[in-house]
C-alpha cells in the first residue's frame, strides 16, 4: 500500500467545508480487502486529476469514519463541494469506482 490511512485525517467540519471533487477512503493499513483494492482505486483515479483523495484510517472511536457510517473497508465516499453523492464499498473493479466517478459531475 503506497500511501497509509491518515490517522486521524481531516474533521467532519473540514470535510464538510472542501470545495469541488473529493474522494474519502476509510480503511486500515492491515487491512486485507483494502490493499487488495489499491490496484483497482489507483487505476480508477489515474484518469481524475483534480479529484482529492484522502485516505483516512478508521474503526472504533474514529469521529470522521463513523459521522459516515462506513460498515465495511475499504469504503470510498464521493463527494461534490462536500456533499455526497456516491459511495463503493469494497470495490472489486476500477469500473465500479468510475462510475462513481463520474457523479461527481
Amino acid at each position: 500500500m503506497a500511501t497509509p490511512y491518515e490517522d486521524p485525517g481531516p474533521t467532519r467540519a473540514e470535510v464538510d467545508a472542501w470545495t469541488g471533487p473529493a474522494v474519502l477512503e476509510f480503511g486500515a493499513d492491515w487491512c486485507g480487502h483494502c490493499q487488495g483494492a489499491q490496484a483497482q482505486i489507483a487505476e480508477a483515479l489515474a484518469a481524475s486529476a483534480g479529484v482529492r483523495h484522502v485516505k483516512v484510517a478508521d474503526g472504533t472511536g474514529k469521529p470522521l469514519g463513523r459521522s459516515f457510517a462506513g460498515p465495511l473497508w475499504p469504503t470510498l465516499v464521493f463527494l461534490t463541494d462536500g456533499n455526497e453523492v456516491a459511495r463503493v464499498v469494497r470495490p472489486t473493479d476500477a469500473d465500479e469506482l468510475r462510475r462513481a466517478l463520474a457523479a461527481l459531475g
